[in-house]
């Protein structure tokens, strides 16, 4: 260990508990083991689909899908690509992956079709999972007219994802060339089962499980590439900071194709024999509040814009959601207000707040049960077990505790890199195994951390760096503000100046120069946003990340219909 990253009570370094061993198993042999202790027990419910598997049906399912999809040909280590809802057979398609020795990649539902051709190459996948009906969106023409060849194989017809060959339906699939989920299940199970043994024979705990793409909030997303050492230590963490038991219902109406859903969720329901409960196909806070009470949950995660939607469902309260006790909100910051109303209103007392990335498995700093509630509502928590942490300025040095940096991570966790981008890698991971995260925090002397933004979203305003988190935190003071975010757009004078997008309360209102004058004599003067603009909604990502590179896109657009000058 250097100098510059000895733990100390004054530097901003702190390293986990060591003490317990960590799982080196594979995806397949901890599905295996945990259908076979909870065979009887109710795996997964949803509510949507009206399905109710228990875990020796997932078992079943998983692994005729696993033997049918190399009766298709498909061989260990290529890439399926799961584009759809939640819905169950997504978690088939989940493990079943991991038995056949295929890399799974989640793709977001809400991909268009230019979207939806970078992911395919990106990964160079050989198959996908769809919808073949919806009655949302049209998933096969959109894949059909990207890649012809699915539907008539063999034609010289020229197309732009090269490497897909097998498309599988989810439900009525009646196209040509659209294999049905069901039929291939049925085709699985009439395989040679011992094919499965030999491939889990030949599989590593190290080898590459999932890749999971970037939430794109600052530009293209990546490939992530997790291995199933990653993302099953990460998940039996999470189980263990929750407190989870086989007794446990686990409401997840995040997105399966995130990390947040996929290792949070159904992983990490797995290894302790809970429930997985799908509430619906989508987010939808009345769903997801019935899902709670119908199932009687004892567990539900979501995004801080989730929980505020369910809060301000015009029928919340008549919903009795005594049985919860505990949930994870993560993906974006948490007002302390808003915090503190989920924990009360929810009756949510145990209720923690996670803070990872999908480049670490979704895995980095989080709260615990049993956390003070000051800790709970105003930090992301400490770091997790087997990692270690630090914060360093822009010369690499690890800064004092209470100073904001850039946060590293180092352990398990850390994905082995970008597919196929050696130099997105090499920037991200260096040479020491030090995932440098872009994201600004600050550790207090108890090894808390605070977030501040992303390094990317500093403005330097005529010299003075300044952190929108900063701000935003300040501005969630004024009793008339619900949410806000603070970023910078280019000024000829000063480079840059402080812009501020502002949703109020509902029923509230306020003026630019009323956030102003709440900002003077409290803050410097250089750090009162020059623009205010108030808004609606902002612009957010499916797993409720805002997009401030689209509100930037915006402002410069338009700079002359969107300023408010001081």
């Amino acid at each position: 260990m250097s100098p510059t990253q000895r733990e100390s009570a004054s530097a901003s370094y702190v390293r986990g508990n060591f003490s317990e061993p960590l799982l080196d198993r594979t995806i397949g042999a901890y599905f295996d083991q945990a259908t076979d202790r909870w065979a009887d027990g109710e795996a997964l419910v949803s509510c949507h689909q009206s399905i109710r598997w228990r875990y020796c049906d997932l078992r079943e399912g998983a692994d005729a899908f696993a033997l049918g999809l190399l009766a298709l040909g498909l061989e260990p280590g290529e890439r399926i690509a799961v584009w759809s809802p939640n819905c169950a057979e997504w978690a088939v398609a989940q493990y079943g992956a991991a038995k056949a020795g295929l890399i799974l990649v989640g793709i977001n539902p809400a991909y268009r079709a230019a979207e939806l051709e970078y992911a395919l190459n990106k990964v160079e996948a050989a198959a996908i999972v769809l919808p073949a009906t919806t009655s949302r969106r049209n998933f096969w023409p959109m894949l059909r007219e990207l890649a012809p060849q699915v539907e008539l194989p063999g034609q010289q017809e020229a197309t732009t994802v090269p490497s897909l060959r097998i498309a599988i339906g989810i439900g009525e699939a009646t196209e040509p060339g659209l294999t049905s989920f069901a039929r291939l299940i049925a085709k699985g199970a009439r395989e040679d089962s011992a094919r499965l043994g030999y491939i889990a024979a030949r599989q590593r705990h190290g080898d590459p499980a999932l890749i999971q793409f970037t939430s794109g909030t600052t530009g293209p997303p990546k490939a992530a590439t997790l291995s199933h050492f990653n993302v099953i230590n990460a998940a039996s963490f999470g189980a263990e900071r929750l407190g989870i038991t086989s007794s446990d219902r686990i409401c997840i109406p995040v997105p399966l194709f995130h990390s947040f859903g996929m290792i949070g969720g159904n992983l990490l329901a797995l290894g302790r024999g809970a429930t997985a409960i799908y509430p619906g196909a989508a987010f939808d806070p009345g769903a997801t509040l019935a899902a709670v009470v119908a199932e009687r949950c004892t567990v539900v995660y979501g995004v801080p814009a989730m929980f505020g939607a369910e809060m301000n469902h015009p029928s919340f309260t008549e919903y009795d959601l005594q049985t919860l006790r505990t949930g994870i909100i993560a993906g974006a910051p948490c007002p302390a207000h808003l915090m503190q109303r989920i924990m009360r209103d929810m009756h949510i007392p145990e209720l923690v707040t996670a803070f990872g990335m999908s480049e670490t498995s979704a895995a980095g700093l989080a709260t615990a049960r049993d956390d003070p509630l000051e800790r709970r509502t105003r930090t992301v928590g400490r770091v997790t077990a087997h990692t270690e942490i630090k914060v360093i300025d822009d010369q690499g040095v690890v800064v004092p505790r209470g100073t904001v940096g850039e946060l590293c991570t180092r352990g398990f966790a850390v994905m082995s890199g970008y597919w196929n981008d050696p130099e997105a890698t090499a920037e991200a991971i260096d040479g020491a195994g030090w995932m440098h995260t872009g994201d600004l925090v600050a550790l207090d002397d108890a090894g808390y951390g605070t977030v501040f933004g992303r390094s990317s979203d500093v403005v330097n305003r005529g010299g003075e760096k300044i952190l929108p988190g900063e701000i935003e935190s300040f501005l969630l003071g004024h009793p008339a503000v619900e949410a806000v975010q603070v970023f910078g757009i280019p000024d000829e004078k000063r480079g840059e100046e402080l812009c501020a997008w502002i949703k109020l309360k509902p029923g509230q209102e306020a003026t630019p120069e009323q956030i102003r004058s709440f900002c003077r004599g409290k803050i410097a003067n250089f750090k009162i946003p020059r623009h205010i603009r108030f808004v609606d909604a902002f612009p957010m990502t499916v797993t409720g990340k805002v997009q401030k590179y689209m509100i930037k896109a915006e402002m410069r657009a338009k700079p002359d219909q969107f300023a408010d000058r001081a």
